[in-house]
């Protein structure tokens, strides 16, 4: 089960040190896949293609960003000529910001959404129509739980509102492209331990997991292991769906 082989995945934001992006990409490679790093920074990408390299996987690093159309189908033409294919987007790359709605500014709003869902929206559907003409794709978005709960994790309301904008946004189009053969999922991780965690005070920390009944904060490959499911040929009949993974912090 879980066989990648064969499989080129594209994962956003996967060049950063301080979030799940490399995690996911690494557990891609380790089911088989051709992972493509993309993210803005140069020295990350080329650092974590060297890693992926090191272990015995194939990988391809493309700078891109994700709210410029023009960068985000250049990407895509790349891969494709490399590799001919695209079967499934991982959509990771994302921002947030701690700032009261009272201290936001309207550029503060504008910078979230535009990269937490613009740039999604951009990725998407550039890879929209080499997935229907191959009538095969595997999109999965990254939410949080703050798009469920309104916050009290990390980021201000603009983040919460662009991640719960995710969430309408893949239901929405699971419902236009499915039948083609492509389905679109989400995940909405909780408390996860990276960089972000770790920079924490303590008293700001105990009370996140206070809130947690597992009692820890979750870790980069328990998230990438929910997203390597629905990537998967065996999640052939999941589509609009979207993954708690927050120790239960959130229930619905």
């Amino acid at each position: 089960m879980f066989e990648f082989d064969g499989q080129v995945v594209i994962v956003t934001g996967s060049g950063s040190a301080k979030g799940i992006g490399k995690t996911i990409a690494k557990s891609f490679v380790e089911q088989g896949a051709s992972v493509v790093i993309a993210d803005m920074n140069e020295a990350g990408v080329n650092a974590t293609v060297e890693e992926i390299k090191a272990m015995g996987g194939d990988a391809m690093g493309v700078v891109v960003n994700v709210t410029n159309k023009d960068s985000v189908d250049a990407m895509v033409q790349a891969v494709l000529d490399k590799y001919g294919k695209i079967d499934v987007l991982v959509n990771n790359a994302g921002i947030s910001q701690k700032v009261t709605v009272e201290d936001m500014t309207a550029d503060d709003m504008r910078r979230i959404f535009e990269v937490n869902m613009v740039g999604l929206f951009l990725c998407t559907q550039a890879v929209m129509k080499p997935m229907r003409a191959a009538k095969y794709g595997r999109i999965v978005n990254l939410s949080s739980v703050s798009g469920k709960r309104g916050g009290g994790v990390f980021g201000g309301a603009h983040y919460s509102a662009s991640k719960a904008a995710v969430l309408a946004f893949s239901k929405n189009l699971s419902r236009e492209i499915s039948a083609e053969g492509v389905t679109i999922n989400s995940v909405c991780p909780g408390l996860i331990n990276t960089e972000i965690w770790k920079s924490l005070p303590k008293e700001d920390a105990d009370k996140v997991i206070d809130g947690i009944p597992m009692g820890r904060p979750g870790e980069t490959k328990e998230v990438a292991a929910a997203i390597v499911f629905l990537a998967s040929k065996e999640a052939s009949y999941i589509t609009g769906e979207e993954i708690d993974i927050n120790g239960g912090s959130h229930m619905d």
